[in-house]
C-alpha cells in the first residue's frame, strides 16, 4: 500500500512538471511560427505570432489539421484569433468546419466568393451559428497583429466580379514580421490577367496550388526570389502534384523545397531577421 502510495505521487509530480514544462514553452517568445501542416492533399498551416496569439489558414480536405494544431498549440488553449479560408473548396476548406466546432475563433477573413456545395453550406452554417465576425478583403488591405503585418495582394475587386473560377479568387497574402517574409498563395493561379506584385526577395513561398503547372511561371519566382519552396501536397495523389514543369524551374534556381508529402509538418521559425526550419 505504501509502495502504491508513492507511486501515485511519483506519477501527480511527473505530471505536474510535464504540464509545467509545456506552459513555460508555449509563452511568448518574440519568434513567428508558422506550422505548414500535413493534411495530405490541400492546403492548412498554423501561424503563432511573437506576441502569443494565432491564426489558421485554410483546413485541408478532412480533420487531419485538428491533429496539427494539437501539436503546436498548447493543449488547453482553446482559442484561435484569426481564421483565414483562401477560398471555398474543399481540400482547403473542410477541416475548417471542425476548427469552428472546437475552437472559439475571432474572426474568419476570406474572400467574397461563393460555393454551391454541401460543405460550403455546412461551414456557413457553424460560422453563423457561433456568431463569427466575417471580414471579406481585397488587394491592398492589411491587418496588423502586433508586429506582425498581413498584408492582402489578391484577389481584386475586378476579379471577384468578373472569374468564375473560384481559384482565381483566392486570397493571397503576405505574412511580415521585421525583414522576414512569407507568401501564401492558396490556388491562386496566371490566368486571366493575373499579376503577381512583389517588392524584395522573400524567404518563404508556399507554392501555388500544391505545385500544379497553372500556379507560377518563371517571371513570377524570378520576381519573389524565395529561399524555400514548401509545397503542401498529399502522397501519391492522382493530379500529379507537384508537376515536374514546377520542381524543375525551382531547382534551377537553386531555391529549397520541402513538401509536406516527404516531410510531413514543416515548421518554419523566425525572430525578424533570420529563420530556420525544424
Amino acid at each position: 500500500m505504501f509502495r502504491l502510495k508513492i507511486g501515485y505521487v511519483l506519477t501527480g509530480i511527473a505530471t505536474g512538471l510535464v504540464l509545467l514544462f509545456s506552459y513555460f514553452t508555449s509563452l511568448p517568445d518574440e519568434k513567428l511560427r508558422i506550422v505548414f501542416c500535413d493534411v495530405g492533399q490541400g492546403d492548412g498551416a498554423y501561424i503563432r505570432f511573437p506576441d502569443g496569439r494565432d491564426m489558421v489558414v485554410d483546413g485541408g480536405p478532412n480533420d487531419k489539421i485538428l491533429g496539427c494544431l494539437g501539436r503546436y498549440m498548447p493543449f488547453w488553449d482553446r482559442h484561435i484569433d484569426i481564421v483565414v479560408m483562401t477560398h471555398p473548396q474543399k481540400d482547403h476548406m473542410q477541416g475548417l468546419i471542425s476548427v469552428f466546432e472546437r475552437y472559439d475563433v475571432d474572426y474568419f477573413v476570406r474572400s467574397n466568393v461563393e460555393n454551391t456545395t454541401e460543405g460550403y453550406k455546412e461551414l456557413q452554417n457553424v460560422v453563423q451559428s457561433k456568431n463569427i465576425p466575417q471580414k471579406f478583403v481585397t488587394t491592398g488591405e492589411l491587418i496588423d497583429i502586433d508586429q506582425t503585418k498581413l498584408s492582402v495582394a489578391w484577389p481584386s475587386p475586378d476579379v471577384l466580379g468578373a472569374t468564375t473560377d473560384i481559384n482565381d479568387a483566392s486570397v493571397v497574402f503576405f505574412l511580415r514580421y521585421g525583414s522576414f517574409d512569407a507568401l501564401f498563395t492558396g490556388d491562386a493561379t496566371l490566368r486571366q490577367g493575373f499579376e503577381w506584385q512583389a517588392g524584395d526577395a522573400i524567404e518563404v513561398l508556399k507554392v501555388p496550388h500544391h505545385g500544379s503547372k497553372t500556379g507560377m511561371n518563371e517571371a513570377f519566382v524570378d520576381s519573389v526570389r524565395p529561399s524555400l519552396a514548401v509545397i503542401s501536397v498529399g502522397k501519391n495523389n492522382t493530379y500529379g502534384h507537384p508537376t515536374q514543369e514546377i520542381l524543375e524551374m525551382l531547382e534551377a534556381r537553386a531555391i529549397r523545397v520541402m513538401r509536406t508529402d516527404q516531410e510531413g509538418d514543416i515548421e518554419v521559425v523566425s525572430d525578424g531577421k533570420n529563420f530556420e526550419v525544424n
